[in-house]
């Protein structure tokens, strides 16, 4: 951990400092020992009050808490207490992250080194439109076995209702009928 200290109209007692890293080293569980956490620390007095702001970068995230007291020492406790809590929320949130994301059992491929590919999803291609003319079944039979289709639709001249006729594999037509 990387500690820098800035001294707005104080200066900045090693006491202070030490009071600080030690509340950071009851933190020691929450960052893991991460060498790669900076802290900057901010004390500023404004006549009777004591202003301690302390700014973590963690993780490419930034904590920032910030508290205002009679007494520094508390002032820089609540700031740290405010850091903790956010440090354990972000925490938290990247534990979960790693835990909802997919097994690598389902990810990675079988043992045989044989991978198996997703099947393609289904897609809807356009056709060239087709003109609907009253016929009956028996005129749709005879202009379908002239063409090379496999099916036709037809509305029928009797009830006005529409049809599909199509070939079958054993060589017969099949009728569909709303």
């Amino acid at each position: 951990m990387k500690f820098e200290y800035t001294g707005r109209h104080v200066e900045v007692s090693p006491a202070i400092r030490r009071h600080v890293e030690d509340h950071f080293k009851k933190l020691d569980h929450i960052f893991n020992g991460d060498s790669t956490l900076s802290t900057h620390v901010i004390i500023d007095v404004e006549k009777n009050r004591q202003i301690g702001e302390i700014i973590c970068t963690w993780r490419e995230h930034t904590l920032t808490a910030k508290d205002t007291n009679a007494d520094m020492y508390m002032a820089l406790s609540r700031a740290v207490g405010k850091i903790e809590k956010q440090a354990l929320k972000l925490k938290k949130k990247i534990i979960d992250r790693k835990h909802n994301s997919p097994k690598t059992s389902s990810a990675a491929p079988s043992p045989d080194g044989h991978v198996k590919a997703a099947p393609a999803p289904v897609r809807i291609i356009n056709a060239s439109r087709y003109n609907v003319k009253p016929m009956t079944a028996e005129e749709a039979a005879m202009e379908l076995a002239s063409s090379p289709d496999n099916f036709i639709v037809f509305r029928d001249a009797d009830t006005n209702r529409l049809g599909v006729l199509y070939k079958r594999q054993d060589g017969n037509f099949g009728l569909i009928e709303p």
